[in-house]
């Protein structure tokens, strides 16, 4: 099972990890924005409803991920480039889109306001 990662990190760790990884090191599938509110700006509720109906699900039509989700099918073409934009969904050659992960594993701490 492929899992990937969405975290909330700091340039510095995105630039550790990516160090580690050209040395060899195995870090795994990540995601990761700059703060919770990128977070949560990029995976609206409608978009992560259609994210957890794609993973695990290989590639599919926009048309399919539509049906999938019971949405209007220019409505989940809008979220779908979001999502690319964002990197999130990946287009495939033939032109279908894909989350290509089986499970989702969010990671944040949120902590008081100073």
């Amino acid at each position: 099972m492929t899992t990937v990662t969405l975290c909330v990190t700091s340039r510095e760790e995105v630039t550790r990890r990516a160090l580690k990884a050209f040395e060899g090191e195995p870090q795994g599938a990540r995601i990761s924005f700059s703060s919770p509110e990128l977070l949560w700006q990029i995976f609206t509720k409608k978009r992560w409803e259609l994210l957890k109906a794609m993973t695990g699900q290989g590639a599919m039509s926009i048309r399919e991920a539509a049906r999938r989700v019971g949405r209007d099918v220019k409505a989940v073409h809008s979220d779908v480039c979001a999502l690319l934009d964002a990197g999130i969904l990946e287009r495939t050659e033939d032109g279908r889109i894909q989350f290509p992960y089986d499970a989702v594993h969010v990671d944040f701490t949120l902590t008081a306001a100073a």
